[in-house]
């Protein structure tokens, strides 16, 4: 079975790559339902401010590879019977946890889009949108903080995401094609 972690930075297409990876047959795991779940326990709203509290503050407490170590009985369970895409996978600590676990079945598909094009479709977006200083915000912290750069850039697979939703389904059904 293959393990495959969807990396890119907030507003790139994760999501909709990952969906597009369920449809083909993949167990989708989001690393974020992590966050929600931890939300839900404390009685809080799902919102960017919360969210972002909660993130770091999971990290300061188990590590920068929690949301891997916290996941991994998903993933375990979900390997058996077929492959799976891990959606939000974030922090280089994340990436060497799971790449030490499953080793050469983990592969890395970075989506790719540029700063403008990422903040637009935030600001539009119908699930906690962002403002083009809240994306950048983002950004930075993702980057300086969370270790996000490395995953992105040790990627086996690349897809642009620059254009329409019809090229990245063409692009990603071809990824998809290549990794099996």
């Amino acid at each position: 079975m293959k393990l495959v972690a969807v990396v890119g930075m907030v507003g790139s297409g994760k999501s909709e790559v990952s969906r597009l990876f369920k449809e083909a047959g993949f167990t989708r795991i989001r690393f974020g339902d992590v966050t929600d779940d931890e939300l839900r326990k404390r009685g809080q709203e799902l919102n960017e401010e919360n969210e972002r509290r909660v993130r770091e503050l999971l990290r300061q407490e188990r590590g920068m590879a929690v949301y891997a170590e916290l996941n991994l009985p998903r993933i375990d369970a979900a390997l058996t019977s077929s492959d799976v895409v891990v959606d939000g996978l974030y922090s280089w600590e994340e990436y060497t946890f799971l790449k030490d676990h499953y080793g050469d079945s983990l592969c890395l598909v970075a989506v790719w889009s540029s700063p403008a094009t990422r903040y637009s479709r935030l600001g539009s977006r119908r699930n906690r949108p962002l403002t083009p200083k809240e994306a950048a915000g983002r950004d930075q912290v993702e980057i300086e903080n969370l270790h996000k750069g490395g995953p992105i850039a040790v990627a086996d697979y690349l897809i642009v995401n620059e254009s329409s939703m019809e090229d990245l389904r063409k692009q990603t059904e071809q990824t998809i094609a290549r990794i099996r």
